[in-house]
């Protein structure tokens, strides 16, 4: 992956959360997990541009389904001296494997929705015959 450009503006935990619509306490456990390393003034967390790159790298890893450790891992292959080839055969592997995990479960999805289309069908049918064969009561 080609390395974006990073520039020196730093960033405190607060408008890094709203930017990206995270929570601190987020931005705090993606910490505790190695995924970020802000400099620390005092209590204050500061967050540099590398920071900010992994936390929209985190969350696209969100999204796609991927596990804190597996983004973790994503980024060790990255840092290490294997490089970005690495990097990306293994990115390549988690997407095939998250491919075909949303291929199986949208499979699983449509056969509920059948099943459960053919059941209300039922459901409709058993229900108006019963009302077919109630008596008409007439007032009048």
């Amino acid at each position: 992956m080609n390395q974006p450009e990073i520039n020196n503006k730093t960033y405190a935990i607060g408008e890094l959360a709203v930017e990206f619509g995270v929570t601190s306490r987020a931005l705090r456990l993606y910490e505790e997990e190695g995924l970020l390393d802000p400099q620390r003034e005092g209590t204050r967390r500061i967050y540099n541009d590398r920071n900010r790159v992994r936390l929209r790298l985190i969350l696209r890893g969100k999204r796609l389904g991927w596990s804190l450790s597996e983004i973790r891992e994503s980024f060790d292959l990255y840092d290490s001296s294997l490089g970005e080839e690495a990097q990306l055969e293994w990115m390549l592997d988690k997407l095939t494997q998250r491919r075909d995990s949303l291929i199986s479960q949208k499979k699983d999805i449509d056969n509920a929705l059948e099943e459960l289309e053919r059941i209300a069908a039922n459901a409709e049918q058993a229900l108006h015959t019963l009302q077919a064969q109630q008596p008409k009561t007439g007032h009048g």
